[in-house]
Parts: C-alpha cells; sequence; structure tokens
C-alpha cells in the first residue's frame, strides 16, 4: 500500500483535534504537531496573551507562518487552530500538503467541552452559544469546503474516531486493496 501523506486535523474548538491528533500519531508512528502549540512555544506566551497583545490579525498572521512551516513537513499530523480556515491561504496550504480531516462537532458538544477552558480567547464572553453558533455558520462551510474527509466526534471516544479516520485514510490511498 502506498505510504500516507500528511494528516491535518481541521474543525472547531472543543472538536478534539490535540487529543485525536496525538493518538493518530501514536497509532500510525508519526510525529504530531499542534499549530497552536507551536506557535505559543514560538512566542513563549499563551494564545490569550497573544491576543491581548496583537490582536486576532497579529494572531492569524503567526498561524499562517506556522501553517506553513507544518505544511512543509512530511509523513505527519498535524491539528490546525479552529480559525486556520479563515484564510483563503491557509486552506490552499491545507489541501496541497496532505489528507484535510474535518473534525464535525455540535455546538452543544463545544459548549461542553469548553466550558471552563480559559485558553480559549473568542470564549471569553457571557454569550459563549451566540459566539459559538456565529462562528459555526461562517466556518462549517470552508471546512467542508477543506475537508477530503469529514468525521463526526459528538458522542464518541477519540479512540473509535482515530480508528474510522485510519480505515477512511487507508480506503482514499488505496481503494482497491483496502478492507471493506
Amino acid at each position: 500500500m502506498p505510504a500516507l501523506p500528511n494528516l491535518i486535523l481541521i474543525g472547531p474548538m472543543g472538536a478534539g483535534k490535540s487529543t485525536i491528533g496525538r493518538l493518530l500519531a501514536a497509532e500510525l508512528s508519526r510525529e504530531f504537531y499542534d499549530s497552536d502549540h507551536e506557535i505559543q512555544d514560538r512566542c513563549g506566551a499563551d494564545i490569550p496573551w497573544i491576543f491581548d497583545v496583537e490582536g486576532e490579525a497579529g494572531f492569524r498572521e503567526r498561524e499562517t507562518q506556522m501553517i506553513g512551516e507544518l505544511s512543509a513537513r512530511e509523513g505527519v499530523v498535524i491539528a490546525t487552530g479552529g480559525g486556520a480556515v479563515l484564510r483563503e491561504e491557509n486552506r490552499r496550504m491545507l489541501r496541497d500538503s496532505g489528507t484535510v480531516i474535518y473534525l464535525f462537532t455540535t455546538v452543544e458538544q463545544q459548549l461542553r467541552r469548553t466550558a471552563k477552558d480559559r485558553n480559549r480567547p473568542l470564549l471569553q464572553r457571557d454569550d459563549k452559544a451566540q459566539v459559538l453558533e456565529q462562528m459555526f455558520e461562517l466556518r462549517d462551510p470552508l471546512y467542508r469546503a477543506t475537508a477530503d474527509i469529514v468525521v463526526r466526534t459528538d458522542r464518541r471516544g477519540p479512540r473509535a474516531v482515530v480508528n474510522e479516520i485510519v480505515r477512511r485514510v487507508e480506503r482514499l490511498i488505496d481503494p482497491l486493496h483496502c478492507k471493506a
């Protein structure tokens, strides 16, 4: 069977990109990179601080640069930030550098998974559900247009999601020789 390409996880905050990405990389014996964590490591500051000092536009510039660097690697698993698809340049880099997997989850599930998380600058408001709904309306079409595969993550364990991703990617790579 041909080698698997880079596997790139996109989707909203709380979809499980980091958790599933780490498990997927371990399952496939690959290196894992989380673009948000890479930005934090490079800056020596957390994302809320970057948002406070540079604003969302400054953060998005850093994100585009990091996606460019990570996309140039081979044979890795990459988890992007939820807003990475907002820029056409990012969407193009992601599509051109591997198989893109949209981890779909509902707004309700996002609310449960992010309820106590203080590292999400866009959710540091009282109207979290409304913010998530607005982001979903804007971003879902972009995730779908960028992705090769869409996988639902709500009400499923990370291991089940990883197993589904592996099966579906294998079908994409070698549809005639994979198990059904």
